[in-house]
């Protein structure tokens, strides 16, 4: 049996190492020995700024596990959403690969199940680390994720951005939900507010601003130097007198190794079954 931690990919080196720590610290806390494999894209980035060790994709990754004779694999979801768009093209994508000769049997674990109690718990705990670090008397927090397709993606934002306003009760100003960008056409109304509209909004426009990404990993659109930042620091330039304070990621905290590490036991409860 193999087991992977899986994210969805990206062209930014810190994202794989990201990817990678968290596997690793998987490994430490199961016993169980993890891999870090992206989705796609990852493959991309020059091994030199990865160590030397090039990044490993799922469908490469995979035929050479079964040309070495593995035929079970687990995969640790590392999404936000496990019903989102990109857990379920993961989905679409090993059926394909299974289909023409079959020959090889997978499971996913529940990752950070319960998600909304997890994320809501992690998120509150990184808004309250922000504004003591900053000196920050009742922020206004604005809860953003993505954005996309899923209508299941947004509803678990929504219940997340819920969840952390009951938490966060009158340590704080307000808590809304936003997304960082959306497909075109009503059908995707789910996804607003955008953020950058949300910090043209009373309330959220000027003063301090808690923004909590939903996002597990740093690369191109969350951390340093991303297009969240990028759009917090428009809207700081509009000479409102706001100030954005961005909380650390996710995937970094405890709480998210300790409920993947769970989700993988539940499912392989034996490391010498490995």
């Amino acid at each position: 049996m193999k087991i992977a931690l899986l994210d969805n990919g990206s062209l930014e080196p810190a994202a794989h190492r990201g990817l990678r720590a968290a596997a690793a610290a998987l490994t430490a806390k199961t016993g169980l020995p993890v891999e870090a494999v992206s989705w796609r894209h990852s493959d991309r980035i020059p091994a030199g700024e990865l160590d030397g060790a090039p990044a490993r994709t799922l469908v490469p990754w995979l035929r050479a596990r079964l040309r070495e004779g593995e035929r079970e694999f687990v995969f640790v979801p590392f999404f936000i959403s496990a019903k989102g768009a990109i857990a379920s093209s993961v989905r679409a994508e090993l059926e394909a690969l299974r289909r023409p000769g079959g020959g090889f049997a997978y499971a996913f674990t529940a990752g950070l199940a319960p998600a909304e109690e997890s994320l809501a718990e992690i998120v509150a705990a990184r808004v309250r680390e922000t504004a003591a670090a900053r000196g920050l008397s009742r922020p206004a927090v604005i809860v953003v994720d993505h954005g996309g397709p899923a209508r299941a993606s947004a509803a678990l934002r929504d219940a997340v951005t819920a969840a952390v306003r009951a938490r966060l009760g009158e340590a704080v100003a307000g808590v809304v939900a936003a997304s960082m960008e959306s497909p075109a056409g009503a059908a995707f109304a789910f996804n607003q507010p955008l953020l950058a509209g949300q910090l043209g909004a009373p309330g959220f426009n000027h003063g301090d601003v808690v923004i909590a990404p939903l996002f597990l990993a740093p690369g191109r659109h969350a951390g340093a130097g991303g297009d969240l930042e990028g759009i917090a620091r428009a809207a700081e330039a509009s000479g409102t007198g706001l100030r954005c304070h961005f909380t650390p990621l996710v995937g970094s905290h405890p709480l998210a190794i300790a409920r993947l590490a769970g989700s993988l036991r539940a499912l392989v409860p034996n490391p010498d079954v490995l």
